[in-house]
């Protein structure tokens, strides 16, 4: 809530929602210095603006869920399905994609 100066208040319903837990932001921390290979592999390549000077962001927190790459301005998340994903987690994926894209990001899936 906002105040003014009136002494009322204003509710700024357009302002973004931080929906990410501290304990989502520790846990995507430890994930950026654990990589698979693939990710490592992946992430030298996106890095440092490389890929069409598009900026990526790795192992990227929103809401509750942590995306391998995102690149925020372009509304793209990159998720590499590698060993640590089983065929148990295919309807974790499944709702995570539709909650991304609600927020309006494209997910590619590798």
């Amino acid at each position: 809530m906002l105040s003014l100066a009136g002494g009322g208040s204003k509710i700024l319903s357009n302002m973004p929602q931080k929906l990410s837990t501290p304990k989502t932001y520790q846990h995507a921390y430890k994930l950026r210095h654990d990589p698979s290979e693939a990710e490592s592999r992946l992430w030298s390549r996106l890095r440092a603006h490389q890929l069409q000077d598009v900026h990526f962001r790795r192992q990227h927190a929103i809401g509750k869920y942590i995306v391998d790459f995102c690149a925020p301005r372009h509304k793209l998340i990159i998720e590499l399905d590698g060993s640590q994903h089983h065929l148990d987690r295919e309807e974790h994926d499944q709702e995570r994609t539709s909650f991304l894209t609600t927020k309006g990001y494209r997910v590619i899936r590798f």
